[in-house]
């Protein structure tokens, strides 16, 4: 009978952590009016293994998590006036002198985009030249290399090519050709399923076997049910898909402060989690909507799994009394 009442139990604890990836990541934007959100991202149970905060040093808010549990991605934003400047390089060799285990950097962030819409706004062959000086060093150090993520717009492709073009005339010497070192490529989305896949499509079709990180993505300025159901079909399509080796969810803040809509955001007006940040985080639905103004008590949850397990426990026990 005990084994009977515990059937149903195994089966909602199978299905949960079904819903579980170890792909997952955070985009951290932090807040400093709401410095307690950051630990909701991290509260144990928590699906996120890694994060990354467009910048070469470490987040302080996640400093005292070990690299192993919570992992770091250094990214070189954009390029300064010089652009044989190393300070990336000497920034992410420092960490690792440190003790450090980076395994991976992040390029340039969308740099065919204006900084007005958050692009590093980088000429290819400029972006060239600063890949020169500070990512083929940590290539030959055995760091993974990701290449720039450029915006899901008509000029993201061209960039990238017309930049690994430049790459390698910097590289080549002579008559012999030589090609820029890189191991991943980041990809950014802001619209509808079909667009998404249709752009990983297309990069794969361009490089067949890149492993495809998909650094920013949501179903920007949506309802509430267009929102949720493309996160849901997101999440299945790159669980399936092995070559999508990391995704982040651009969402990890409060809906009034959502510049893609406060659908898509992870919290609610008073830092509660809503569907969408739930169940990135690996948990249940919430029924928290985005535009409430409701507060959290805690940075805990209890996930609608676990309520339903919590009652069947109840139903079966009373029923073997």
């Amino acid at each position: 009978m005990v084994n009977l009442a515990l059937g149903p139990i195994l089966l909602l604890a199978g299905l949960a952590s079904a819903q579980s990836s170890d792909k997952r990541g955070l985009v951290f934007t932090p807040n400093p009016d709401y410095p307690t959100d950051n630990q909701i991202w991290v509260q144990s149970g928590s699906d996120l293994t890694w994060y990354y905060n467009y910048q070469s040093q470490p987040s302080p808010e996640y400093t005292s998590i070990p690299q192993d549990q919570f992992e770091f991605v250094p990214m070189m934003w954009g390029v300064s006036a010089n652009l044989s400047d190393t300070t990336f390089l000497t920034q992410v060799q420092a960490l690792i002198d440190q003790g450090t285990n980076i395994t991976h950097v992040l390029g340039f962030n969308e740099p065919d985009g204006s900084n007005s819409n958050g692009g590093s706004d980088i000429q290819p062959k400029d972006a060239a030249q600063a890949w020169v000086a500070n990512f083929e060093p940590l290539g030959k150090m055995g760091i993974k290399l990701g290449l720039p993520a450029t915006t899901g717009g008509p000029d993201g492709l061209p960039w990238l090519k017309q930049f690994l073009a430049n790459c390698s005339e910097i590289v080549s010497t002579g008559n012999q050709k030589k090609n820029c070192t890189w191991d991943f490529l980041p990809v950014h989305w802001y619209d509808n399923f079909a667009g998404i896949a249709s752009l990983i499509g297309e990069r794969r079709a361009t490089w067949p076997d890149a492993d495809i990180w998909v650094t920013e993505y949501a179903f920007a300025n949506q309802d509430l049910q267009t929102t949720q159901e493309f996160f849901n079909q997101t999440l299945d399509y790159f669980g399936k898909l092995d070559y999508i080796a990391r995704y982040t969810y651009f969402g990890a803040f409060r809906s009034k402060a959502s510049n893609v809509g406060p659908n898509a955001s992870f919290l609610n007006n008073g830092g509660r989690l809503t569907d969408i940040g739930s169940w990135y985080l690996g948990f249940g639905a919430t029924n928290i909507k985005p535009t409430s103004t409701n507060a959290a008590s805690s940075t805990g949850i209890v996930s609608d799994w676990t309520i339903a397990v919590m009652g069947l426990m109840v139903v079966y026990m009373n029923g073997l009394v």
